[in-house]
């Protein structure tokens, strides 16, 4: 799994076999991948992207994309398809599209910082935004009561 994960992740880059080969080579847990290319990212705040992240897993395993935390959990990081944090509309939300770039970790080691939560497969699947959206307020209603 993790090198057809790593190799997805490559395929973003300028040249991604010299890439993946120099990831996987260099040993280096963190990366900057170019957003806006095969997909884009939203981050919510920790206390929001983990409950609608379990949302989202109630709803079907396979209507789960890739999903990143950073150190601590305090942001959430759902990989979404491109165009999506163009036309994203919600407050709270850092969008990355075209023309930004993310940090990364190698998908088969441990890293400080940046981890996955649901590594890349290296199917391309990512998170449906619609589902992502319903699950972001599913998540917020539970907060409400909080």
């Amino acid at each position: 799994m993790e090198s057809t994960g790593l190799h997805w992740l490559a395929q973003v880059a300028a040249d991604p076999e010299d890439f993946r080969e120099q990831w996987e080579r260099t040993g280096l847990g963190l990366v900057l991948l170019p957003a806006g290319r095969r997909w884009d990212v939203l981050a919510v705040p920790g206390r929001l992207g983990r409950p609608a992240l379990d949302v989202l897993a109630g709803l079907d395993a396979g209507s789960r994309g890739p999903v990143l935390a950073d150190f601590g959990e305090e942001h959430v990081s759902f990989l979404v398809p491109v165009g999506t944090a163009a036309r994203w509309v919600g407050t709270g939300v850092s969008c990355a599209g075209e023309g930004t770039w993310i940090v990364v970790p190698h998908p088969g080691r441990s890293s400080r910082g940046v981890r996955w939560l649901v590594p890349p497969d290296g199917s391309g699947r990512l998170n449906d935004p619609v589902l992502l959206e319903l699950a972001l307020h599913e998540a917020a209603a539970g907060l409400g009561g909080r």
